[in-house]
Formats: C-alpha cells, sequence, structure tokens
C-alpha cells in the first residue's frame, strides 16, 4: 500500500464505501444487519457528514459517525462506523481514520464516541480498547445472522472534555 491519505469523502467515494461495506454486511458477522447499502444511501450519508476515507490510489476504508439515539439529551454522545478493505487491515488506516474521526467529533461538540461491536469481533474489540475506548456493556443474544446468535459489545470514549 502506499502513502495513506485521509480525507472528507465525495459522493464519488459512494461506490468503493458500498464496496467495502457491502462485502462485510454480505460475508461478515461484525454488522447484523443483511440488508447491503445502496450507493445512492451512502452518498446520501456522505452529504450529510461527517465522513471520512482512508486511500491511496484507491478508498482503502472509511469511518463516519451519526446519532446515538434519539432525543436532545443524546445530543453530545454519536454512534461510530469503521470499516477497512481486508488489504488495509493492520496497516495503520484504521488508527488514522479514528484519529482524524475522533478530531472532527471533539470539534464538532461531541462529548462521547460509543462503538457497538459484533461479539465475534475480537479484532475490533482489541483495536478499540487499544485506543482509549472502555467497554461499557455485553449484551448477550441480541442480534441474530448466518443462522447464529450474537452479542453486542459496547465500547465508548470521551473525545471531548466540555467546560
Amino acid at each position: 500500500m502506499d502513502q495513506l491519505t485521509i480525507r472528507d469523502a465525495t459522493s464519488g467515494d459512494a461506490p468503493a464505501i458500498a464496496e467495502i461495506w457491502n462485502a462485510e454486511i454480505r460475508d461478515g458477522l461484525s454488522t447484523f444487519t443483511t440488508v447491503e447499502k445502496t450507493v445512492a444511501e451512502i452518498a446520501d450519508r456522505i452529504r450529510r457528514g461527517p465522513c471520512l476515507v482512508a486511500c491511496d490510489d484507491r478508498v482503502r476504508g472509511f469511518a463516519t459517525y451519526g446519532p446515538f439515539r434519539g432525543g436532545p439529551g443524546y445530543a453530545h454522545t454519536a454512534e461510530h462506523t469503521v470499516y477497512l478493505s481486508p488489504d488495509a487491515q493492520g496497516q495503520g488506516a484504521g488508527r488514522a481514520l479514528m484519529d482524524a474521526l475522533e478530531h472532527r467529533a471533539a470539534q464538532q461538540g461531541i462529548h462521547v464516541l460509543v462503538g457497538a461491536l459484533s461479539g465475534t469481533n475480537s479484532a475490533g474489540l482489541r483495536f478499540h480498547l487499544a485506543r482509549g475506548y472502555s467497554q461499557t456493556g455485553h449484551m448477550p443474544h441480541v442480534g441474530r445472522k448466518a443462522g447464529q446468535w450474537l452479542d453486542l459489545v459496547l465500547v465508548q470514549k470521551i473525545v471531548h472534555l466540555s467546560p
């Protein structure tokens, strides 16, 4: 892999993001959904922002965040999503994306970022714990995919210290 750049995603990145995300939806257990994302849905997500990509000659991964829960009391908490192409894993792209995403979240007044991980995603949990996230919840058998019950593991990190 060449030198990675982290930048804001553009609508032109939507097909590459869809390819990365939908591969995990189809073939993996790190997301419980079975409904693939359309390029139009991803382009809309990019327009709403924030959505960052790690790229060299092509998009290798993306990170975004959105509302954690509805209601004004949760306005300063967001749930993040980060996915990498298989060839980018273990190469620093995830760290670079999360550094940039956490910085953006803090700038936008987000106090806490939450991650909701599949219990099967031990690499994702190790990644988050190494980045300073704390495991704050473990919900056994709340998801079902590929004929098996899946646990949900919640992690969180304070990214912005409010005055």
